[in-house]
């Protein structure tokens, strides 16, 4: 079964064909277009399937209506809160991760759930999916491995918008996107279009900002490269999850935006760090110091809205003893990511250098998931604000 988490139904017989047998892509499929049918509250049994015998796709559905069908895999920090605003806004969801548990927390919330990421691709109805994976391998095992997306067998693939969300190298973002250039998508998918049909999927890399707290609020901001057209396209699943949608260039802009963002948050959230530990060493409270801070020319977001002092400010991952936020592995790992972009371009790095340096340090000593603003505490010995200070 490619959906799980839906009740057991009675599958429907296919149409008599005379001296044929419904064979078992075609079973499969009149199978899967059931717990379509229940899970998205649609009615398949006027559907006229269309005989395709001698093809390798198996009878498609002409339906009447299909309500707007989204696929996410990677659900962790990031992609579970961006998911959950999905299905808030009536999206119909089906997830995809390695992860049990994240995917049972989502199937309560009213997603459904694909086994592998090439049958989840292939899911009838699906119109867009959406991948927010932690590394650039991981991205390119998804989508070009063996059993990867791009592995379907030709006019298999159903979504015809494909969103890559994760932060990675812009150079595996243009490998995808000239892989999506040669992949065909379904005939249905190409006959259902509107305008000027194409035969491929339109594929964009669309990095997101703004943390966890921005992934729960929907408030991120999506740095896109890829076709205008394919943005214009997005803008209302980007939308649903963030406010704001900056369309950079062609293929891999999106990433390089990325890259530079995180090299400006990883150094800033160093130096606010820094001198908020240096302020409690000369016997200044850190409320106050972050106050001067917060309204003087050292104010950004490592201090206004992400504060790294436990005590100073709630809901931030400081509060709880660096959980739930962005990991420090992952952090050192995107300020790799923006040194080798700059050796490509012979561009100098020092005070990245400097903060992935840090960061690889955090994420030794304390664990590789504490939240990058675990700087303050474990590296550079700051201390916590007593609640009563």
């Amino acid at each position: 079964r490619m959906l799980t988490g839906l009740p057991t139904a009675e599958v429907p017989r296919g149409p008599r064909v005379a001296n044929a047998k419904l064979h078992s892509a075609q079973y499969r499929l009149w199978k899967d277009s059931t717990f379509l049918e229940k899970a998205l509250g649609i009615d398949l049994r006027s559907a006229t399937p269309k005989s395709s015998y001698g093809g390798n796709h198996g009878p498609s559905l002409q339906l009447t209506s299909m309500p707007s069908l989204v696929g996410f895999i990677g659900i962790g920090n990031m992609g579970a809160c961006m998911a959950r605003n999905l299905l808030a806004a009536g999206y119909r969801v089906i997830v995809c991760d390695r992860s049990p548990k994240a995917v049972a927390a989502l199937q309560q919330a009213g997603a459904l759930q694909a086994e592998t990421p090439a049958q989840l691709a292939s899911t009838p109805g699906l119109k867009a999916l959406v991948t927010m994976l932690p590394s650039s391998a991981a991205v390119r095992e998804t989508y070009l491995g063996p059993t990867g997306i791009f592995s379907l067998p030709p006019r298999t693939l159903r979504p015809s918008l494909l969103i890559d969300s994760s932060t990675i190298d812009p150079l595996t973002s243009r490998d995808l996107a000239a892989a999506a250039a040669r992949t065909t998508l379904h005939p249905d998918v190409v006959e259902g279009a509107a305008g000027a049909p194409s035969t491929a999927p339109a594929m964009l890399d669309a990095p997101v900002s703004g943390g966890v707290g921005g992934a729960a609020a929907g408030t991120l901001t999506f740095m896109v490269g890829g076709p205008a057209e394919a943005v214009a396209r997005a803008q209302g699943l980007l939308g649903t999850m963030g406010r704001a949608t900056v369309h950079c260039g062609e293929a891999g802009a999106g990433q390089a935006a990325k890259l530079c963002n995180n090299l400006v948050l990883g150094v800033s959230m160093a130096g606010v760090a820094e001198g908020l530990a240096l302020g409690q060493r000369l016997g200044l409270d850190a409320r106050n110091l972050t106050k001067i801070f917060n309204g003087s020319s050292a104010r950004c977001w490592s201090a206004d809205t992400y504060n790294p002092v436990p005590g100073v400010m709630e809901g931030v991952p400081a509060s709880r003893e660096y959980t739930g936020g962005f990991a420090a592995a992952l952090m050192s790992k995107d300020l790799g990511l923006a040194q080798e972009a700059a050796a490509q371009c012979s561009a100098a790095l020092p005070m990245t250098a400097a903060a992935a340096e840090l960061y690889r340090q955090l994420a030794t000593e304390a664990g590789p998931a504490i939240d990058f603003s675990g700087v303050y505490q474990h590296v550079y010995g700051g201390q916590a604000v007593a609640a009563n200070s």
